[in-house]
């Protein structure tokens, strides 16, 4: 029987270039989501995008859920992984 891979949590930061905030985060998300996959995603790249995130970027969801908008705190997204991963655990 083979065991069930686990699934790492998805973080979704929504930035665009120029962005002096979002270049900040993105250093916290490169250091505290190192145990997630990552996607970065430029909202002006899509006019969907850009009508949904407009001037509140930078954003970073966590399995589809919001967990900041334009300023990420230290420590915050670290935190909402471990929480992430713990309630995959205990789903299976």
């Amino acid at each position: 029987m083979f065991a069930r891979r686990r699934q790492r949590p998805v973080v979704r930061f929504y930035t665009r270039q120029g962005c002096g905030v979002c270049a900040r985060a993105a250093e916290l998300v490169a250091r505290e989501a190192h145990r997630a996959e990552v996607r970065v995603i430029d909202v002006d790249s899509d006019p969907d995008l850009e009508r949904r995130y407009g001037v509140r970027v930078p954003v970073v969801a966590l399995d589809d859920v919001e967990v900041s908008e334009l300023e990420l705190a230290p420590g915050q997204l670290r935190q909402a992984v471990r929480a992430a991963r713990r309630g995959s655990r205990a789903a299976r």
